[in-house]
């Protein structure tokens, strides 16, 4: 399951630390996949007794109210005795709860699966609210979520269906110049970085590519356009590249066009942009899927690189407020 390190314009823990947070995940993944299934092997009832889900479950709730009290407490110190120690000690703090957050991602069910690969579709979906705790709030800091993300398909396809060391900014907003700009869903692999911009709508539709502004759309005998994909996705990686130049990392940057049911005709398509349809999907997804490569530093920098130009729009944790007026 790929890694959502940036959402819109929604805080990110992976903006804190890059380098810490994706090997974080796959330790957290891996140990409770496997108790899950441990579980689910010996029939467990205790994991999959009824449990009452809740609209806000256990993983969406803020952090436990123990580790803001010490907070609050050391808050109070650095006002009375050396405020560098007493920040020292605040970062450890923050450090060993990040540490005990971790495992309080636990599975809820409210009856046992039939099957293996029930069990593991019934983890994914829950592992990927718990991401979306992550990819819209800090420690200190939260962003209000649009409810439609956690019902999006496609962030799930990007998220579900990749592997672990695959790092997602999803529809990013970065910020030039002071102006806010909206990007194509960049994905940054071990080997190279994927500008994708997706053009899905009636299942088997036949896209007309062209140079112009608009392509034009073919289905059940009907004639509609829209947009031209390949101009957004122009946009994000010419800004993918800019970023990588000032920051000096060299990684590939790959351009495509996805259409997952639907065909694209286009004869003058660019040579630096894959076009990505029914007749090749398979090939191109089965070739992402199986890239069995560990997480490298080229791609952490990368990712650390694209993070610092992201707009990030939250508001400061209540607990954070209330104990500054303390």
């Amino acid at each position: 399951m790929g890694q959502l390190i940036k959402m819109q314009d929604y805080a990110s823990r992976y903006e804190q630390n890059i380098y810490l947070y994706p090997s974080r995940y796959v330790r957290l993944k891996k140990h409770q996949w496997e108790k899950l299934k441990a579980a689910w092997e010996n029939n467990d009832a205790s994991v999959f007794m009824n449990q009452s889900q809740e609209e806000n479950p256990d993983w969406l709730e803020e952090e436990r109210k123990p580790l803001i009290d010490k907070l609050k407490g050391l808050w109070k110190l650095g006002k009375k005795g050396n405020e560098e120690e007493d920040l020292l000690d605040i970062e450890q703090i923050e450090h060993d709860s990040e540490e005990e957050t971790i495992l309080q991602f636990e599975t809820n069910f409210t009856y046992r699966p039939d099957t293996v690969e029930e069990l593991k579709h019934q983890f994914l979906d829950q592992l990927f609210r718990f991401q979306m705790k992550w990819a819209s709030s800090t420690l200190t800091e939260k962003s209000f979520v649009d409810k439609r993300f956690y019902y999006d398909e496609r962030l799930k396809f990007f998220l579900q269906r990749f592997p672990d060391t695959f790092l997602v900014l999803y529809l990013p907003l970065f910020l030039l110049k002071k102006a806010p700009v909206e990007v194509e869903t960049i994905i940054i692999s071990p080997t190279g970085v994927w500008c994708i911009s997706l053009l899905e709508e009636e299942d088997s539709s036949v896209f007309i590519g062209s140079k112009e502004r608009f392509w034009v759309k073919r289905v059940n005998g009907e004639e509609k356009k829209v947009l031209n994909p390949i101009l957004a996705l122009n946009r994000t990686a010419k800004i993918v590249h800019q970023i990588f130049r000032m920051n000096d990392i060299e990684l590939p940057i790959h351009k495509a066009v996805l259409c997952r049911n639907g065909y694209i005709d286009h004869p003058a398509a660019p040579f630096d942009v894959q076009l990505i349809e029914k007749r090749n999907y398979e090939e191109w997804f089965n070739n992402m899927r199986n890239l069995r490569s560990p997480l490298k530093h080229i791609q952490l920098k990368a990712a650390q690189g694209l993070l610092q130009y992201c707009q990030t729009t939250s508001i400061r944790r209540l607990e954070w407020e209330i104990a500054e007026e303390e």
